[in-house]
């Protein structure tokens, strides 16, 4: 998350402020039954090529790149490899477990993806709503147009107010202060991702100007903190509580929430960061916020907040992979899935000059609602099936669903920063389509 002006904001979204409230217990469901394992034969995989996928990882570890981390991939619904590497603590030497809890960061976004579907579904919103239909101060919000002579900001009206579906596919202008523009520095001097709430949140974005004109370009932003507010907004409870009573106990996720209780903190991974060779240090990156998550936060992050174990993770994603349902437990119909995992970004978006770290906006990649999207694999050049979508984490974690070959990968990691966090993710796919060698299976 480097390459492009945004560089950076994924650990945006992570870092935000994770302060004492009273509301929203943890998530609290019976335990899930146990993964259970079969043979990768049995769903069209080698077993003996798969190998190629554990020692990319264990490379990473051996030669002290990762700590550690957890993978687990299933196809047909079946995992068919599901592995721990390393440490979860290197200080201590305890070693990865499959019930370590970690740091999803960024991959939050599509679970507040879903809970916008679960609400969509529910006929309170539609993609060509204007934003300002159920946030107010956002009715009279301008454009950034340069500066003037006297380097005093040029402010025009939008051409059009932007929409619910701008907002969800990133191209609404608005930011993470991650860029270098006059509008960037306005993010950082009203510490947006610093406020005490959410309201307080909206009230700041109001006063600072979008971007670009909405739907002009594509800027990974805070939209999906946004969204959290307007899941409340709409549903009239907090973020936690609806994801919980929508999302996590249905699926018995039973570790995920906002933060890690004191009864399970043993199992939180350590989190770690890329020092200058590359090399896993303790913490954060200096200069950025650390997050404890100990206590639920007075500003849940729709974008960045989350905690959950992989196998937590996986029943959310095996959920989409299964066009929105898990072990009877319905949570989306397949039409909305198939809504929120398509490209919502025009051509002209698709160029190559937009984009995160690896993932560039290009023909055939493209943005649904908080998610990204091959389309095309061919010309995105990638071995992914047709419809893939997936998204990533600032402390490295990744997944993705292919619908076509009917994939679900899902990969724990806890190291923030570095050369290769993105490269690894997107090595996993090259030697996960490697070993699958009887895809009709």
């Amino acid at each position: 998350m480097r390459e492009i002006c945004i560089a950076g904001s994924v650990i945006a979204a992570g870092l935000v402020i994770a302060t004492a409230s009273p509301v929203t217990a943890q998530t609290a469901v019976h335990p899930a039954a146990e993964v259970t394992v079969v043979k990768p034969e049995t769903a069209g995989f080698s077993s003996q090529r798969l190998d190629r996928l554990h020692a990319l990882i264990q490379q990473e570890v051996d030669q002290k790149q990762l700590a550690g981390a957890v993978t687990l991939l299933a196809r047909h619904g079946k995992v068919v490899d599901y592995r721990t590497y390393g440490s979860r603590d290197l200080a201590t030497g305890a070693p990865m477990t499959k019930d370590v809890i970690f740091r999803d960061y960024s991959m939050t976004k599509p679970v507040t993806g879903v809970a916008m579907m679960i609400l969509y579904e529910q006929g309170k919103w539609l993609p060509s709503d204007p934003i300002a239909k159920y946030i107010p101060e956002f009715a009279q919000l301008k454009v950034f147009q340069g500066v003037d002579a006297n380097g005093k900001m040029i402010l025009v009206d939008p051409d059009h107010p932007p929409t619910m579906r701008e907002l969800m596919s990133h191209s609404a202008g608005f930011s993470y202060g991650s860029g270098k523009t006059v509008v960037d520095a306005m993010y950082h001097d009203q510490k947006v991702m610093d406020s005490a709430n959410l309201q307080e949140m909206i009230g700041k974005l109001a006063t600072i100007p979008l971007n670009y004109q909405p739907g002009k370009g594509w800027t990974y932003s805070v939209s999906m903190d946004i969204e959290g507010y307007i899941v409340e907004k709409l549903s009239g409870q907090s973020l936690p509580d609806f994801m919980r009573d929508q999302i996590f106990v249905p699926l018995e996720m039973k570790d995920a929430g906002f933060f890690v209780p004191q009864e399970k903190r043993a199992r939180f991974a350590t989190n770690y960061h890329a020092d200058e060779q590359g090399q896993v240090a303790p913490g954060p990156p200096p200069g950025s916020r650390a997050m404890e998550f100990a206590t639920q936060p007075t500003m849940p992050s729709g974008g960045g907040g989350l905690v959950a174990t992989a196998e937590d993770y996986y029943r959310f994603a095996q959920m989409l992979g299964n066009g929105g349902e898990l072990e009877g437990k319905r949570i989306l119909a397949p039409a909305t899935v198939k809504l929120m995992t398509s490209n919502h970004l025009p051509a002209n978006l698709l160029t190559g000059e937009f984009g995160i770290g690896q993932h560039i906006m290009r023909p055939g990649f493209g943005y649904g609602f908080n998610c990204a999207v091959v389309f095309d694999p061919a010309e995105a050049a990638l071995p992914d099936g047709k419809g893939t979508f997936f998204w990533d984490g600032a402390a490295g974690t990744w997944f993705w669903v292919d619908p076509t070959n009917d994939i679900v990968f899902v990969a724990m990691i806890q190291r923030m920063g570095g050369r290769d966090n993105h490269s690894l993710e997107y090595r996993s796919h090259a030697t996960v389509y490697q070993a699958l060698v009887e895809p009709s299976k």
